[in-house]
């Protein structure tokens, strides 16, 4: 018998433009329960836009977003909102920095920078519990300013789950990481993945090697603009990701993960 699949977000003919500067043009498509999505595309390309029309604090110039069945315009997206973990580098400069790593996690149940409201023990165990799944528990009590780069990522990580968010938003979660940090990064994301409960993940990147295993669709960005969207294997070609990136490379899959070399010029 077939079942219908839950629809998670959609976007319908959308348009940002931020004055006269157009940033997306006629953006149109769905991302549905079960699809773990990569978006890929250069700076600049509208990724960062078309995620921020998720959570609501953006709205289009046209077309419609409508997010686990909640159009926007017509509801409270207040509580949407806190159904939706986000982790961009933007919140990196805006945490205590005498916070420590649990500290952080924790602030994720409020939705807040920092903690002004009262903790309780199961608080406490469930920040553990996500600082043992990132693999920080060594760095649990450290604070905030002396934690690397990585690190910081990581506590960011499980402050958003620790709402037990149903849609993860990353957005260029590997961005300044060495490469140890970068796997171990990819690690915890491909975790959250393969656990069924886990919420629906959706990364934006511009280097096609940080497109996580897991991932099982990708949507491709040039302009403003999605010019392939669908499954990973149909959309993650050497000539789909030439017109996106703008460089002649080849493509090469190893183990579900793929890696881009540039042609000589």
């Amino acid at each position: 018998m077939h079942t219908e699949r839950k629809e998670i977000i959609r976007y319908e003919g959308i348009s940002k433009n931020f004055g006269h500067k157009s940033v997306l043009e006629n953006v149109s498509f769905s991302i549905l329960d079960g699809e773990i999505f990569g978006v890929i595309g250069m700076s600049g390309s509208g990724k960062t836009t078309l995620l921020n029309l998720i959570t609501g604090y953006i709205w289009p110039s046209d077309g419609s977003v409508t997010v686990l069945g909640n159009k926007f315009g017509s509801v409270d997206i207040r509580p949407v909102r806190r159904k939706i973990g986000l982790i961009s580098s933007a919140l990196f400069e805006r945490i205590p920095y005498g916070d420590s790593f649990r500290d952080v996690v924790v602030s994720g149940k409020f939705g807040s920078i920092g903690i002004y409201d009262d903790t309780t023990d199961d608080d406490i165990s469930r920040a553990d519990e996500l600082t043992v799944f990132l693999g920080r528990e060594n760095i649990a009590d450290s604070p905030y300013r002396v934690l690397s780069f990585g690190e910081r990522q990581s506590a960011l990580i499980g402050r958003a789950l620790m709402a037990d968010p149903e849609i993860l938003i990353l957005d260029e979660p590997c961005e300044g990481l060495d490469i140890a940090a970068r796997e171990n990064i990819l690690r915890c994301i491909d975790s959250l993945i393969g656990n069924p409960k886990g919420p629906v993940v959706l990364l934006v990147t511009h280097r096609v090697e940080e497109i996580s295993s897991g991932i099982t669709h990708a949507a491709v960005m040039k302009d403003g603009r999605i010019i392939s969207t669908g499954t990973k294997k149909e959309n993650l070609t050497s000539g789909i990701l030439q017109e996106s990136l703008g460089v002649d490379l080849e493509l090469v899959r190893n183990n579900g993960r793929y890696y881009a070399h540039v042609k000589d010029l």
